[in-house]
């Protein structure tokens, strides 16, 4: 009897076992499932950073070398003309892509200081380069040519040992534009996975197991599907067996038709800010240089976002449920230009004083204001108590805001983030609404230069 018990009690623990390991199956249904780690959305702030061969030519976009052999545009034809002797090849920019000037420490500290909780570099874009070591991509990777450097891993550490609590992340390119194994693929009508089988998944078990990241950016997806590139077994390997399975937050680009339907969180589309508050965890991707990821020679100051633009995409994104991924282009010789190192200060400057309304927010009951254009709306419980913040992005005409939203009760208390004294407020005469007295500008040291944030206590 004794030896039955236990034979039963083995044959419990044995399928027990198994269940825990095998939690997701392959299948959208099983991993969409998957409750998306909370630090995710607590952290609300990324720093993107594109980072590749394509940072040598620093022309057009970090689509470079599509944009010459593939679409043979006229203007990337003539640069290359004009500029590089003939028969130059776009593998002769690899040694090109030196990196002297990279100080991984140095990218820590920018990241830190920006306020940003999670970066995400580009392990391999669509160009193919990794920026790793990468056993499957001889001679096109950052060690064999070019940095002679691993330029992920030494990322990876800086971040983990010079931030507090900044979670690294890796994007990647499932395609390669001229991968002869996936032009092999496509020309089958990708009825064969060779490039699949032989590239894209070892590189990718191979950042996951080396690298161990908080965020997999994927991209590249669109010209097959999820079941070419075996996303959804990935998937469940990922979530229930990788190094990161507790950890790993993903994005919705997995094969044609994934996008803004499947994974972890919906990225749908680069620079996707709709407006309006979004049923499941997004992600705003876009870039400080408007017309590029990759780091641009030929950029004008009227292409890059100022802080007024950029605190009204970060007050829209954050209002309607979003996390914003703000993008940088490294230089080919290890730089962040100081244009990008000012933005990225600023913005953290402003959290400094206002990150109460953004990290671990939540939305409110409407995102933006039915009265005065140009303010939206966060709020946060913390022991029981809900407070609701208004980021007004234009100072109000004679210091009066009027916000139609909020309704007031008999303990509202009302102050702006970074100023000590509490603000005078009065009801609207319709009795929805209030109007806030702001401090007199030509009295007050105010604490931001772009945008303000009121915090209110006791609103309905």
């Amino acid at each position: 009897m004794a030896a039955h018990c236990t034979f039963v009690f083995l044959v419990f623990l044995c399928i027990s076992v198994s269940q825990t390991l095998a939690i997701y199956q392959p299948t959208w249904a099983s991993l969409d499932a998957r409750p998306l780690p909370a630090w995710y959305d607590e952290a609300k702030i990324g720093i993107f950073m594109h980072w590749g061969v394509f940072s040598v030519p620093s022309f057009g976009s970090e689509w470079f070398w599509w944009n010459w052999k593939g679409r043979q545009l006229p203007a990337y034809v003539d640069f290359m003309t004009n500029n590089y002797r003939p028969g130059f090849t776009y593998a002769d920019f690899a040694p090109m892509f030196t990196t002297e000037f990279f100080n991984p420490k140095e990218f820590a500290e920018i990241i830190e200081a920006s306020g940003a909780k999670y970066v995400v570099l580009t392990s391999k874009h669509h160009e193919g380069f990794t920026n790793w070591p990468s056993k499957y991509s001889w001679n096109w990777n950052s060690m064999d040519v070019g940095p002679k450097r691993d330029l992920v891993g030494e990322l990876a550490a800086a971040v983990r040992t010079y931030t507090k609590d900044v979670h690294f992340g890796l994007y990647h390119s499932l395609f390669e534009w001229f991968n002869p194994l996936f032009l092999k693929d496509k020309a089958a009508n990708f009825t064969s996975q060779e490039y699949v089988q032989e590239i894209c998944l070892p590189e990718l078990h191979e950042i996951i197991e080396a690298y161990k990241p908080d965020v997999l950016w994927s991209d590249g997806d669109w010209d097959a599907s999820p079941a070419y590139w075996n996303s959804t077994e990935f998937l469940a390997w990922l979530y229930n067996s990788s190094p990161v399975k507790d950890t790993i937050v993903t994005n919705d680009r997995w094969g044609r038709g994934t996008a803004c339907r499947h994974g972890g969180y919906y990225s749908c589309q680069d620079r996707y800010n709709p407006g309006v508050l979004q049923k499941h965890k997004w992600e705003n991707a876009m870039t400080l240089d408007k017309k590029s990821w990759g780091f641009r020679r030929d950029a004008d100051l009227a292409d890059y976002y100022d802080m007024e633009e950029l605190i009204q995409v970060l007050a829209e994104t954050i209002s309607c449920g979003g996390n914003l991924l703000v993008n940088i282009g490294p230089t080919h010789d290890g730089r962040i230009v100081p244009i990008f190192e000012e933005r990225l200060r600023q913005l953290g400057s402003w959290l400094k004083v206002n990150g109460e309304a953004i990290y671990a927010s939540k939305p409110w009951r409407a995102q933006n204001d039915t009265k005065t254009q140009g303010v939206w709306y966060t709020s946060k419980t913390i022991e029981g108590t809900t407070a609701v913040y208004a980021i007004v992005l234009d100072w109000p005409i004679n210091n009066q805001l009027a916000l139609g939203v909020p309704i007031a009760t008999n303990q509202t208390m009302i102050k702006m983030l970074g100023y000590s004294n509490l603000l005078r407020w009065q009801p609207m005469a319709s009795g929805s609404g209030l109007i806030i007295t702001m401090p007199p500008l030509n009295q007050a040291q105010l604490p931001c230069k772009w945008a303000w944030v009121i915090k209110m206590q006791a609103v309905k």
